[in-house]
């Protein structure tokens, strides 16, 4: 056979496969009265896998060129224009066009890894269930009456939720705003996708933190905006990164997330904020701060959000209830310009018809009562202590082969490896040994970092979690 794939080809060998037998099948290079090579043969001559050739004829298979039978082998299709044959759909192409990418394979299996009971979790950037305000939320449903309407409620959210929301980030955070201005999601992973889809057009230039969250989101590429990224340090990004950034590439936003930042647990160094803002105005570029954790400063002391101290309507603010309350709540909330808050929930309403009015109601109740406040002293003492655990736990068992900042809020620790290491060879083996965690490629560039999360367990599952990592470090090292 004269035809070989083209290795060096991003179009994936069975696809080149199929489309070649199809040809051959228009061409006559494959004529109807022969059975085609069978799966292993043709994998023989060509040097592919078997799995190769079966993923290229289930291609050939839906589209009703070729049929499979069992004993006789693999023919053409006698009846291959599809007159009286029904023809089953090509799910992988559908699959593969979409617009809207996947997340990476190694995030996939993070996912799918971390619901497994047996493992014990430093990578879900959740809270544990005994960390969950239970019996506060469980009085609010079983004593209280429902006073909200189970049909479609205001585009923007629950207007008494606004309005509790409203005081919350004045309380607590140092906003100024109204219920006008606010835009009930749900959770800061939809506010951002609405941010994208409906402020950003395809080929603007954003602005992100390295490492982040955002670093390697779907959602940039799906909607084909450019990423150039501002690299952290222990005082946060610093700001003439984003004069640099304007200059060569016009960035449209900034993504930023200045408090105990995810995965590196930084708090942004209060003049840099103010640089931050100052620059925003100066360029006229919009500032996209997301904010899940500035409740959770083990001093105690209370945070200025970059929101707290924009005069001018650049920023818009993302937070949520998901690591300071319930993951499954699924409150999360938008703070911006009337106008585009308007535009936000047009979208929303696309895609949702609006919030679930009755976790709204949940949410609202919690919100106003004395518990809530409580509720936060208790969570920042646990996480503190869970804090002190890995970091304890990673100097007893890790010693000099790790560096790491120590966080100051939040429930993220962003950790160095100073030997050169296998990332995934590293994950296999800690999967293997019981623990998983992130890998540092899926959230910044540099190479020999891990992330661990110290908001999901115990303290004596995280001591025995660094024990096991540290035990698979060493497997690959020696």
């Amino acid at each position: 056979m004269d035809w070989q794939p083209d290795r060096e080809s991003r179009v994936p060998i069975y696809k080149q496969l199929a489309g070649y037998i199809e040809n051959g099948i228009g061409d006559g290079t494959f004529p109807p009265d022969r059975s085609l090579p069978s799966e292993r043969s043709f994998a023989k001559e060509l040097g592919i896998n078997r799995s190769t050739v079966i993923a290229a004829y289930d291609e050939l298979e839906s589209k009703g060129l070729i049929e499979r039978n069992r004993g006789s082998g693999t023919t053409i299709s006698k009846d291959i224009w599809g007159i009286t044959k029904k023809r089953i759909p090509s799910w992988n192409r559908y699959i593969e066009a979409g617009s809207f990418l996947p997340n990476l394979p190694v995030t996939q299996k993070i996912r799918q890894k971390s619901v497994e009971n047996k493992l014990i979790n430093l990578a879900s950037g959740e809270l544990s269930e005994d960390l969950f305000p239970m019996s506060s939320l469980r009085e609010i449903t079983s004593n209280r009456s429902f006073i909200g309407t189970l049909g479609y409620d205001h585009p923007q959210g629950n207007a008494m939720l606004r309005e509790t929301i409203s005081n919350h980030v004045k309380l607590y955070r140092s906003i100024e705003t109204n219920p006008s201005s606010i835009l009930i999601t749900s959770g800061a992973q939809q506010a951002l996708h609405l941010v994208v889809q409906c402020l950003l057009k395809p080929g603007d230039a954003v602005a992100i933190e390295n490492p982040s969250y955002n670093y390697n989101l779907p959602i940039f590429k799906s909607a084909g905006i450019k990423t150039y990224y501002l690299k952290v340090d222990q005082e946060g990004i610093n700001p003439d990164d984003i004069s640099d950034l304007y200059k060569k590439h016009r960035i449209k936003m900034i993504f930023l997330n200045p408090i105990f930042q995810n995965p590196t647990g930084v708090l942004m160094a209060e003049e840099r904020r103010k640089r931050v803002l100052e620059l925003s105005s100066e360029y006229g570029i919009p500032v996209v701060e997301d904010d899940p954790y500035s409740l959770t400063s083990f001093s105690g002391e209370k945070i200025q959000t970059l929101k707290s101290q924009d005069c001018n309507g650049n920023v818009l603010y993302i937070s949520s209830l998901t690591k300071i309350v319930a993951s499954g709540l699924r409150i999360g909330w938008i703070i911006g310009p009337r106008a585009v808050i308007e535009r936000l929930s047009d979208a929303k309403q696309q895609v949702d018809f609006g919030h679930a009015s009755y976790s709204q109601w949940i949410a609202n109740d919690f919100l106003e009562s004395k518990k809530f406040e409580m509720h936060i002293k208790s969570l920042v003492s646990e996480l503190e202590n869970r804090k002190d655990q890995i970091v304890a736990s990673l100097h007893y068992f890790l010693k000099e082969q790790v560096d790491f900042y120590i966080p100051q809020g939040g429930i993220h620790l962003w950790c160095r490896i100073k030997n050169e290491f296998n990332e995934v060879q590293l994950l296999e083996e800690s999967i293997k040994r019981g623990v998983i965690y992130v890998p540092g490629s899926t959230m910044g560039s540099e190479k020999g970092f891990v992330r661990f999360t110290f908001g999901r367990e115990k303290e004596e599952n995280i001591n025995e979690g660094i024990k096991r990592f540290a035990d698979a470090l060493s497997t690959i090292s020696t």
